[in-house]
């Protein structure tokens, strides 16, 4: 996924690296503290137990480093390791754990999630990030949506891409409405609950029936 960073060298030691890695995880925690416009490279060199000359050897400049965290954050959510099904076979169950592990991901990075939405509504850089990043989510299920299809368990007569994006559309809305949106009535909504309705909605859409099996 092609990134807002500018070049800049990566680190040559394994010591570089994990110092690389402290000031990211520092400036993970100030953003997310204080959000981006008030984040200052002096907190995020303190946080990391460094000197502000010290950042200057991996990042040039705030953005650059909001970047690298947003980056990490948006591999999370596109990989967010799904939970091993007890019966692969089963399209629900798959589905279902597909879109817990979303939502778990979700869940975890919720903080930042918000502070990137304020960024790019003003910053054309990590706009494009976010675009890349649905973009993505909607070609991968297109191609789960067209498999589903070419077994005869999902309707046919769906387009894959439109499909995919009106259903991953959904996903994403009610889990930034649960996690990042403002607070509402939605305590008594449980994590499982939530993948479970999402999930009935989604192979419900696609009319994939209750015994549905794949390969």
């Amino acid at each position: 996924m092609a990134s807002p960073r500018t070049a800049h060298p990566a680190p040559a030691t394994a010591r570089g690296v994990r110092t690389r890695d402290r000031l990211v995880a520092a400036a993970r925690v100030v953003f997310e503290r204080v959000g981006y416009l008030d984040a200052r490279l002096v907190d995020i060199s303190k946080e990391a137990g460094l000197s502000t000359g010290s950042f200057y050897t991996y990042f040039p400049n705030k953005k650059e480093v909001f970047a690298a965290v947003a980056e990490m954050t948006q591999n999370d959510l596109l990989h967010p390791g799904m939970e091993r099904v007890a019966d692969e076979g089963d399209v629900h169950a798959v589905v279902e754990a597909s879109i817990r592990a979303y939502l778990h991901a979700c869940h975890r990075n919720a903080r930042l999630l918000a502070v990137l939405e304020q960024v790019a509504h003003v910053d054309p850089d990590f706009r494009e990030l976010t675009r890349q990043r649905d973009e993505e989510f909607f070609r991968r299920n297109a191609r789960s949506i067209a498999d589903l299809q070419a077994r005869g368990l999902a309707d046919a007569s769906l387009d894959p891409m439109l499909t995919s994006k009106a259903l991953s559309a959904m996903v994403g809305r009610v889990a930034y409405g649960y996690f990042i949106g403002p607070v509402t009535e939605q305590d008594s909504v449980t994590m499982d609950q939530l993948a479970a309705g999402l999930a009935r909605m989604w192979t419900n859409a696609l009319r994939i029936p209750d015994r549905a099996r794949g390969r």
